[in-house]
């Protein structure tokens, strides 16, 4: 795994810039036009923005970082990938048994929704899973789990919204269908490079629910490690630059304490070294 340059990517009103501490660096215009204004064009060429973004520190900025200005900061994905069970105890609270490969589904690229997007309750039972999200940033196939780091552009917070009662109306059950209502996948605030994390395999993720912590983990217990999912995937589908993988949540999900999502709830999602989500639920 190399350690490149740190650098956070958002898209603040459908542009790509660049976050420095609390300031938003417009991408085209602070590289002079080498990056066009597309935040999937910023991924394609990411291994340019480190040093862009060590050239721009000190210098004043464009504005300050606003979370209500940001939408997902990989807008559109070729692919969206969902790992279940892929947390021991939250296997045991769903009382399934562990996998012996990755539980792989689908979410459509219309789930998507930014960092402080209001979340759509439909019906009773909409719950919550606080995920960390690989963004590819390499394309390859056959990837093997020693080199797959070297395929990740960055990671990202994610919620895996999910209508339970869809998802599980029928046998088996219909992962994808109950996770991909329009606005089911909130993601952000950014994009962050490799560089920002001492070891981005074990990084603290929390949920919060109307200020209560209902999960905190560490990503060091995910049953299948991020390079593992890599290779596994690419073992059967070419990866793309910006496709994403939501790696699974751990336990504390609403299914598990008969509680689920209504309106005016407000969920926060944090993730070390990434940031914080802020989702207000609209029934």
């Amino acid at each position: 795994m190399t350690t490149p340059t740190p650098w956070r990517l958002a898209n603040a009103a459908g542009r790509a810039v660049l976050v420095i501490d609390d300031g938003v660096y417009d991408l085209e215009c602070h590289s002079a036009g080498r990056y066009g204004s597309d935040p999937m064009e910023a991924l394609r060429h990411h291994d340019g923005l480190g040093a862009l973004a060590a050239s721009l520190v000190g210098t004043p900025a464009d504005g300050p970082l606003v979370l209500a200005d940001l939408g997902p900061p990989v807008p559109r994905p070729q692919k969206i990938f969902g790992v279940g069970l892929n947390y021991r105890d939250h296997a045991a609270e769903s009382a399934m048994e562990l996998p012996a490969e990755p539980l792989v589904f689908t979410k459509f690229p219309n789930c998507l929704s930014g960092p402080a997007a209001d979340v759509p309750v439909h019906g009773t039972r909409t719950d919550w899973e606080a995920e960390l999200v690989v963004v590819i940033g390499r394309r390859g196939r056959d990837i093997a789990v020693a080199d797959a780091w070297d395929h990740v552009a960055g990671l990202t917070c994610g919620q895996d919204i999910s209508d339970r009662r869809l998802q599980l109306a029928v046998k088996p059950p219909q992962f994808s269908l109950g996770k991909s209502y329009d606005g089911f996948g909130p993601t952000g605030p950014v994009v962050a490079s490799l560089g920002c994390f001492a070891d981005p395999t074990d990084l603290g993720i929390t949920c919060e629910r109307n200020g209560e912590v209902v999960q905190a983990a560490r990503t060091s217990g995910m049953i299948f490690p991020v390079a593992e999912l890599i290779a596994y995937l690419s073992s059967i589908c070419t990866l793309e630059v910006g496709d994403l993988i939501f790696t699974g949540t751990p336990d504390g999900v609403g299914m598990a304490r008969g509680v689920f999502l209504g309106d005016g709830d407000v969920l926060r999602t944090i993730i070390q070294g990434i940031g914080t989500m802020v989702n207000v639920c609209r029934a």
